[in-house]
């Protein structure tokens, strides 16, 4: 995945959520780094393909470039990709007969912010939906729309930071939020234990326990007995391919005895931040895993399996505040990480904050706050694409 093309942008990512609270499709931003520099599409719908292929699951494509997403009108990518066109370019009659063509091809199109004119019928029947970005909903304000302008199709709502203003979305009938609803504040409630505020999780956080004390085998599984899907689930983890095991691994006793107790714990904790029954919770569990898997590939070259493992856990627990509505000084009083995670999420210092801050920058956020936080980890920005691209690639074969 060493394309030309991923030297010269700044990818980011977010979720594209639905009304059940599922993620039908992500979206991939892709930002130039120099204005007017001329890139190949063609490289992009490689990359784009090797994480989402054609029969695959959804991307949304958001190209900040107009010679980068005029190019890209003008091929056939496959029709899991959807394409953000903005009002200018939909409005524009250069562009009309590219667009009806790619809508008669099967591929969504996404009419980007409110066009100051009604467009032609023909036109407006070529895109599925529209994204409306939550500073710009008229109704927030109940300002009436200019003269000849409604809305005539569903609407996706963008910016949505959280789980307020996803509901309020939805209660406004759209059709899908884009966004991270994970900014809520954290409702501490008194004497309450991460174990106690989710009796669903106890058996984890327990089994967590025991691994980091190194308990007998008997005990760790009278622990997972506890909830029969436990075990399925971490098999399943453990033998995916993301984590490139070369032996299948056949019971939880196997896994100890192969493994050891510290290479465990990477995957019960994945098991913790992805248990739990809650649709509410499905965008921080979908951004947990990323997260885990993006600090892991961005781990410095020749690090060894201590710091990946640590970079992995690091990423992954770093929302583990919002699903248990703790902050992480008490949280973590009971849930043991190594030392140099703590750091990281309890004191924002140590060797891996500069890469947690960079992941969240990647999270939606601009080229400019990526370019910085880039600048401020010593990485390129091809290094930091490849590794983006890495992550959610691995995200979709743990699903």
């Amino acid at each position: 995945m060493d394309k030309t093309i991923l030297g010269q942008v700044a990818l980011s990512y977010c979720p594209v959520i639905d009304r059940q609270r599922n993620v039908m499709a992500t979206r991939l931003t892709v930002s130039p780094l120099q204005l007017g520099r001329r890139m190949a599409v063609d490289e992009l719908l490689e990359a784009v393909g090797q994480v989402w292929p054609a029969d695959g699951q959804r991307v949304a494509l958001s190209v900040r470039s107009e010679t980068l997403l005029s190019d890209l009108l003008t091929v056939q990518p496959t029709t899991n990709v959807m394409i953000e066109v903005p009002k200018f370019m939909a409005c524009d009659p250069l562009h009309r007969d590219a667009i009806l063509t790619l809508a008669a091809n099967g591929n969504m199109l996404l009419l980007s912010g409110r066009p100051d004119q009604p467009l032609p019928r023909e036109l407006l029947g070529a895109f599925k939906y529209a994204i409306v970005d939550m500073a710009d909903e008229r109704r927030l304000d109940a300002v009436p729309a200019p003269a000849g302008i409604q809305r005539s199709i569903g609407f996706f709502q963008d910016g949505i930071r959280s789980m307020a203003e996803m509901e309020s979305a939805f209660q406004r009938n759209a059709v899908a939020v884009v966004g991270w609803p994970i900014d809520d504040v954290i409702k501490v409630k008194p004497g309450r234990s991460a174990a106690t505020s989710r009796p669903d999780l106890q058996a984890i956080i327990e089994l967590i326990n025991q691994v980091d004390a190194e308990a007998p085998m008997g005990q760790l599984e009278a622990t997972l007995k506890r909830d029969p899907t436990l075990a399925y689930k971490l098999m399943r983890y453990i033998n995916s391919p993301v984590f490139g095991l070369s032996v299948e691994i056949s019971s939880f006793s196997h896994a100890v005895m192969l493994l050891g107790y510290q290479r465990l714990k990477r995957w019960l904790a994945l098991l913790l931040v992805t248990a739990g029954s809650d649709a509410n919770q499905r965008p921080v569990m979908f951004a947990a895993v990323r997260r885990g898997l993006l600090m892991e590939a961005l781990a410095p070259p020749g690090s060894d399996s201590t710091v990946c493992s640590e970079m992995f856990i690091c990423g992954v627990f770093s929302l583990l505040d919002r699903m248990l509505q703790q902050p992480f000084a008490e949280l973590l009083k009971t849930i043991p990480v190594p030392d140099q995670v703590y750091k990281a999420l309890v004191e924002s210092s140590g060797p891996y904050e500069y890469a947690i801050h960079l992941v969240r920058c990647l999270e939606g956020g601009t080229a400019h706050d990526i370019m910085d936080a880039a600048d401020r980890a010593l990485l390129e920005m091809r290094t930091i694409n490849r590794a983006l691209l890495k992550a959610l690639a691995g995200a979709i074969e743990l699903t």
